[in-house]
């Protein structure tokens, strides 16, 4: 853990956890400075943090955390980001690596077909004004109520797949516009839909509590509220940009954009978020349901006899009201995590019963030439991050770099040499999300395990892969 000590402007001190290897990638761009930035915000408790993925974003640097106190702190849209609710949600199978490599490129196929994929990808699902906002309010639960899935997925969803709170009357008439056709799909960008197997086991106590086997199938799903929850923060921020001003608030940067908890625009946006939160725990809930349909076809069985189960799903952009330990008492914080995960230890009641004694999974998806992986939460993570960790690989190139990188090579020829198979819109895409772009998220996971913030369960490795 790297600190920057208060100093200017700064409240409490900056911190970054990561590797000492990590340092010149961490420093490359200005992410460290918006960490320091973050320090300045009123309210903020305890310290401004970046995890190992730490890279340059709006506002906040993505992989940053920071909590503020409800009557002196503030909420802001850059600490949560555009794409709200953007998270991963792990899927298991009774299937075998040995029984789905024949299959694949049929199942590979087939997954491509159900479940939409990139910019402007409209769903199976064309939901009404109406159908909207009982998504925005039911989260996850308005899929299940609709047949697709049950109330086992909602036991392993963060939130149990709904965040409370939610205001359909503080969202704008473009953002449900925007959100009308696209639930039910993977979106674009750094958005996948991985099919892989369970390659080692660091923690057999806790992988055999989450049902994780050598050799097992998994199904990861990562993508977020899609056109719904952009235009949301949109929306915020030029109701954030004019509240500054109203309250007052001085800023080393404008995209730190925010307001007081309890103000009105505070609450309005908290309202608006969380109803972007459910519009993408229904999202992937649909996308789950579309999955199980696809191993159904290839395998030529019900869905449920190949025994797709919700591991668990977490959610990586978010603000959430939490309690927490901070100097020897309890305190009541509104926590932004930015490209963070929580990482809450064993014995907190928001852990689902199953997993309560071994502590919160933790999914960390890589890039979709080598690995993820499955982590657990730990009280260190509890003390010093406000239970929270990476969520990552973390980008070292961007989009127009890796393009670049890639002129002249067929990335989806060199991946299925590597024995992946690999489904996009185009090869653009592939492009830009090629391997070489990321950190090696094996760096990432055993620095936050070093740290202490999150404990090594399973690594996944990837056999097919259809990106946004």
């Amino acid at each position: 853990m790297w600190e920057v000590e208060p100093r200017g402007r700064m409240r409490v001190p900056a911190r970054i956890y990561a590797s000492e290897p990590m340092l010149d990638a961490v420093l490359a761009d200005n992410a460290p400075e918006q960490v320091v930035n973050v320090a300045t915000l009123p309210g903020i408790v305890g310290a401004s943090m970046a995890m190992p993925d730490i890279h340059w974003g709006y506002g906040f640097p993505i992989g940053g955390v920071a909590a503020f106190d409800l009557d002196e702190g503030v909420v802001s849209p850059g600490g949560v980001g555009y794409d709200i609710n953007c998270g991963v949600r792990l899927m298991a199978c009774k299937l075998s690596r040995a029984e789905v490599q024949p299959r694949l490129q049929t199942l590979i196929g087939e997954l491509f077909a159900r479940v939409p994929t990139g910019v402007g990808a409209a769903g199976a699902v064309h939901a009404d004004r109406r159908e909207l906002r009982a998504a925005a309010v039911e989260g996850a639960g308005w899929a299940v109520r609709k047949g697709w899935g049950s109330e086992g997925d909602i036991e392993h969803i963060e939130e149990r797949g709904c965040m409370r709170g939610a205001d359909p009357e503080q969202v704008s008439g473009r953002a449900w516009e925007r959100g009308r056709d696209q639930v039910g799909t993977l979106g674009s960008g750094n958005h996948f839909l991985e099919i892989g197997y369970i390659s080692q086991v660091y923690d057999p106590a806790r992988a055999a509590a989450m049902g994780l086997v050598e050799d097992g199938i998994t199904v990861t799903v990562h993508c977020g509220s899609r056109g719904f929850g952009h235009q949301v923060c949109e929306d915020a921020l030029h109701v954030m940009d004019r509240a500054v001003r109203r309250y007052g608030i001085d800023l080393p940067d404008r995209q730190l954009a925010c307001a007081p908890v309890r103000s009105d625009e505070g609450q309005a946006y908290l309202g608006a978020m969380r109803c972007a939160v459910n519009y993408a725990f229904a999202n992937r809930q649909l996308i789950a349901h579309r999955v199980r349909e696809a191993f159904g076809a290839v395998f030529r069985g019900r869905p449920e006899t190949v025994g797709l189960r919700t591991v668990y799903e977490v959610a990586h952009n978010i603000a959430k009201i939490e309690t927490h330990e901070v100097g020897g008492s309890s305190r009541t914080l509104c926590v932004h995590r930015k490209g963070a995960t929580r990482a809450f230890a064993a014995g907190r009641e928001e852990i689902p019963s199953a997993y309560r004694t071994i502590g919160q999974p933790v999914l960390i998806p890589g890039d979709m030439g080598r690995y993820s992986f499955v982590l657990a939460g730990t009280e260190r993570a509890m003390a010093e991050t406000f239970g929270s960790t990476c969520h990552g690989a973390g980008r070292v190139m961007s989009r127009h770099s890796a393009i670049r990188a890639a002129r002249g090579r067929n990335i989806g020829r060199e991946l299925a040499e590597r024995g992946i198979l690999v489904r996009a819109r185009d090869s653009r895409t592939l492009c830009e999300e090629m391997p070489e772009a990321y950190k090696d998220v094996a760096d990432v996971v055993e620095a936050c395990a070093e740290a202490g913030l999150s404990r090594i369960v399973a690594r996944i490795t990837p056999v097919g892969c259809i990106k946004g």
